[in-house]
């Protein structure tokens, strides 16, 4: 089964750190995909641009409204996401465990809901 793991964190806290430990911390991402591509579980992931960056799209009574910025202001922001095949919840959790991005922020563990088209 698929599960999405979405990494929350503080970006102001994650961009605001030195390049160098920004850098540690790609490394240790790049280290965790190599092990989970060996093990074939990682199908895909990214890290995101910064909230400023994003624009919110709603439609309502037909009209298209769009809004720069993220949809919420939150303490944490979407700041990245993996893509995993795992046998069940209990593995994807673990997996989740070992993103550096749990360690100070959240990773959401999300099932995919399959379907053919």
């Amino acid at each position: 089964m698929q599960y999405l793991l979405l990494i929350y964190d503080d970006e102001k806290a994650r961009w605001g750190v030195p390049a160098d430990a920004r850098d540690a911390l790609t490394a240790e991402y790049k280290q965790l995909v190599g092990e989970l591509v060996r093990d074939k579980i990682y199908v895909g992931g990214n890290p995101l641009e910064q909230t400023q960056s994003a624009s919110s799209v709603r439609v309502r009574e037909g009209k298209t409204h769009v809004t720069d910025g993220p949809f919420a202001e939150t303490r944490e922001q979407l700041g990245g996401y993996f893509l995993i095949e795992a046998p069940d919840m209990a593995a994807a959790r673990a997996i989740a465990a070992r993103l550096p991005g749990a360690r100070n922020g959240t990773v959401e563990v999300r099932p995919i809901v399959p379907h053919s088209m």
